[in-house]
């Protein structure tokens, strides 16, 4: 049960284009206690038919720009098989760690992203209170 509720969470937020994978690591590691590695290439393999799916709604709905997906696409294709042979060498402590890091920043950059957000509609506010 706790795997179906799992994938649903992750799928959810893969939909939205919020980063499912990052979730489904996180739950397969403290909710079921799989290894880093595991867990990481879990999400792998989780993210091909999520992205399709995700894919074949934006490309209905007009949301690509096949050109610039292309060429990211190329890129990070070449930076997974980077990734990947850095990964597998790396200990399990220190690729937590390195996860961790990069939770922190994305946490930081939307904690500040929405501040800027409150920001500019503040003084927009009151410019037209004025």
């Amino acid at each position: 049960m706790t795997e179906i509720i799992i994938g649903i969470v992750s799928g959810i937020v893969s939909g939205t284009g919020m980063g499912g994978g990052t979730i489904l690591i996180f739950l397969l590691t403290f909710m079921l206690g799989i290894e880093q590695h595991i867990a990481q290439a879990t999400n792998l393999i989780f993210f091909i038919p999520t992205s399709m799916v995700a894919i074949l709604v934006n490309l209905k709905n007009k949301n690509i720009e096949i050109n610039l997906a292309i060429l990211i696409s190329i890129f990070g294709i070449l930076g997974a098989i980077i990734g990947s042979n850095i990964s597998i060498h790396i200990n399990v402590g220190i690729l937590k760690k390195c996860f961790g890091i990069f939770l922190a920043i994305i946490t930081i950059n939307e904690i500040y992203s929405i501040f800027k957000l409150y920001r500019k509609e503040y003084k927009n506010k009151k410019k037209k209170g004025k």
